[in-house]
């Protein structure tokens, strides 16, 4: 195979610059998604291997090669042998770290790791003595596995299950952020050069890899622009066709009293109460099964495949159950799906996992039998949104909050060609706004900069100076504890001598309110990561800034600081009227030349949450998220209502009944009342008639007025 020109130039121009300086650098090369960064780290790393400096003495002992994708591995050594014919030249390293050192000290010349053996790398190769490595790292999946503590977590309820997941995405870094983390306790040794593959590099990823261009800003060493790629045909615009739907919905108290909840909270928790609730899910299934059947199974000489990409494993767990059904009520029988999510979900007393729910496909050979004719839609939950490379995958619909880098990796899944017959791509979002997409792909459209002016290292000395002036934390017990640190060699050792100089910091914390806590708490959060990413950046040697690093590192595992609970609304409140609405496909112009900001280090402040009656967040909702019916209909709707109230045996047993009761006596009265009313608006009351699920709607969204009008307790 011989190398495009953008794989071709930044092997040449690494080996000119390496050959030129020797060991001892970092690069970034920023590649777009669907490029071949496969086969340009396997020529990289086969020519780093080789490579000898102008005394014709070997530069590198060995390359070690960082990447969490298996399939590498195979690629890697088939590729270097078809270009050596030779076995040895490469080793994957599948046992522990024993193995790692035997390779390094043995001077294999390629060897293969995981992203999860990383510490253990940079420990390898940091006490190896006069010995040069080349480290290339593969782009950092942040959800390939979708397996994190959280996520793998069981839960006893629908709310602790969506919670769960909310908080694993939120809380957890990803890869990149792992790698930058464990960069950061590494000085720089002139035996190490770093080469960072990557599409979407993050601010802290351009501070740590980039390089320093004429003015002052920090850029990539190399790049091959999502806009390059997509003009030379190598990718395709994933923004070209998109869709958007926009969710309207009003929902309404079923309990009398009026309890009083934290504002946003509360507000996010009906949101998802909407997003759960069974009309939500089987709608858009209709709406995303039709779509597939009408447009995108036609696709790509037949062989188009979708993917749904759902807000959590509970959202995942649903979808499945109803595309199931849907299909299996309409009768389609070339149409079946695959679902993705990790660990074990609970759900109305039944518990599911991916194998269970793909009939028994274990989860590791779920990508290999989606590549199948057999099934055509994969649903996914945090899996497969970043890393997985399916040509075939034409449509994406998306039920899921995307942002940032975030979009970028899970939105590019579409964009490989095919055999030449893969045209475009098609993306039905039911969440996310055009603008928000727009700005999230704006900055990897063409070459991503950083001003490095956004890392000032004199914030280190103002944070120093404010935490210090706080009087929460002695210099003293700060010395005493650099001692232990540097006297001690396991974190137990550490904890256990140190222990007494992090109380006294503690308790005084402890005596804060929850306000102080979460902001002094931030303000250390801050210190310690702008100290560890300025260290990379600009050579510090201040031994007070060392010490109060340590320090703030093992106190801020000491302050604990209570959760606030979730807030139940499930038995308060009730879904009156939803509605789904299309909003158009459009095309999401990019114009690119954005710069990222510098890394977000916390603003250090907190506020209390605002409280509001119950009945004024749902109001503030509903208008958020209402529709415009027309006139002609609301008059009907109001005129029917009116009529229902007048009726004196719906008020003695609205009465005499609960609410769900009075559904019952409610409905044959409704449907009287429709027919009474027919001739008023044919249109509309002849919908009623003719549309069961448009009545039962209909219903649901004034059988709560209703009730509450008729029932004077």
């Amino acid at each position: 195979m011989f190398p495009r020109y953008h794989q071709l130039d930044v092997v040449s121009k690494i080996l000119r610059d390496v050959k030129e300086k020797k060991a001892g650098h970092k690069y970034l090369i920023q590649h777009s998604a669907g490029s071949g960064k496969t086969y340009s780290i396997t020529w990289l790393a086969h020519r780093l291997s080789s490579l000898h400096d102008r005394e014709n003495n070997p530069i590198f002992s060995s390359v070690i090669v960082v990447t969490d994708r298996v399939s590498l591995d195979q690629q890697l050594q088939d590729t270097i042998y078809q270009i050596d014919h030779k076995l040895g030249v490469v080793a994957p390293i599948k046992k522990d770290s024993h193995q790692l050192a035997d390779e390094l000290n043995s001077g294999t010349n390629i060897i293969i790791s995981t992203i999860q053996k990383f510490p253990f790398i940079l420990d390898k190769v940091s006490d190896t003595k006069d010995k040069n490595f080349a480290i290339v790292i593969d782009e950092a999946h942040s959800s390939t596995s979708g397996k994190n503590i959280l996520a793998l977590k069981e839960s006893l309820s629908l709310e602790e299950a969506a919670e769960l997941d909310r908080q694993a995405e939120m809380n957890s870094d990803d890869v990149e952020d792992k790698i930058n983390k464990e960069l950061m306790r590494v000085q720089s040794l002139d035996s190490l050069s770093f080469f960072g593959f990557t599409a979407t590099p993050k601010s802290s990823t351009l501070e740590l890899f980039g390089s320093t261009n004429k003015v002052g800003k920090r850029e990539p060493f190399h790049v091959y622009s999502m806009r390059q790629a997509i003009e030379e045909g190598f990718i395709l615009d994933v923004l070209e066709n998109y869709m958007t739907y926009k969710t309207y919905y009003r929902v309404n108290k079923k309990i009398k009293d009026d309890p009083e909840f934290e504002k946003s909270r509360t507000s996010k928790e009906i949101a998802r109460f909407v997003s759960l609730h069974p009309h939500n899910i089987s709608q858009k299934t209709e709406i995303m099964i039709e779509h597939f059947r009408d447009k995108t199974m036609h696709k790509i000489g037949g062989e188009a495949k979708a993917m749904l990409v759902t807000s959590s494993r509970l959202h995942a767990v649903r979808y499945k159950k109803a595309f199931d059904k849907y299909i299996r009520d309409k009768g389609y029988k070339n149409l079946k799906s695959l679902v993705a999510f990790s660990g074990t979900v609970k759900d109305d007393g039944f518990e599911y996992t991916e194998p269970k729910m793909n009939d028994g496909i274990p989860e590791s050979e779920t990508a290999k039998e989606f590549d199948k004719d057999e099934y055509q839609i994969l649903l996914v939950a945090n899996k497969y949104q970043t890393g997985f490379d399916q040509p075939k995958l034409h449509t994406m619909f998306v039920d899921k909050r995307l942002r940032s880098v975030n979009a970028v990796q899970t939105l590019s899944r579409l964009n490989r060609t095919y055999k030449g017959i893969k045209e475009d791509t098609f993306v039905l979002d039911f969440v996310n706004e055009s603008d928000d997409i727009k700005n999230a792909f704006e900055p990897y459209y063409d070459v991503t900069r950083l001003d490095s002016d956004n890392i000032n290292p004199n914030e280190m000395y103002t944070l120093y100076d404010e935490i210090m002036d706080s009087m929460l934390i002695n210099k003293d017990d700060i010395d005493d504890f650099a001692q232990c640190y540097y006297d001690n060699d396991s974190t137990e050792e550490i904890i256990a001598a140190g222990d007494n100089a992090l109380s006294h910091s503690a308790d005084r914390i402890r005596e804060l309110s929850k306000e102080d806590k979460l902001e002094f708490r931030s303000k250390m959060k801050r210190f310690i990561n702008l100290y560890n990413l300025v260290l990379q950046v600009h050579p510090i040697k201040d031994v007070d800034l060392h010490k109060m690093n340590i320090y703030l590192r093992f106190l801020l595992k000491r302050i604990d600081i209570e959760t606030p609970g979730n807030v139940d609304i499930s038995d308060k409140v009730v879904l009156e009227y939803y509605q789904l609405e299309n909003n158009g496909q459009q095309s999401i112009g990019l114009i690119g030349e954005e710069e990222l900001t510098g890394p977000s280090l916390g603003s250090g402040s907190y506020h209390e949450e605002e409280k509001e009656y119950l009945s004024v967040i749902i109001e503030r909702l509903n208008e958020k998220f209402q529709t415009d019916f027309s006139e002609s209909a609301k008059v009907a709707t109001e005129q029917m209502t009116n009529k229902l109230k007048n009726d004196d045996d719906l008020k003695k047993r609205a009465q005499a009944n609960s609410l769900e009761d009075f559904k019952i006596a409610v409905k044959k009265k409704f449907t009287d009342t429709v027919v009474e009313s027919y001739n008023e608006n044919t249109e509309f009351y002849g919908k009623i008639l003719n549309d069961k699920d448009f009545k039962e709607q209909l219903m649901e969204l004034i059988i709560i007025d209703l009730y509450r009008s008729l029932n004077d307790n």
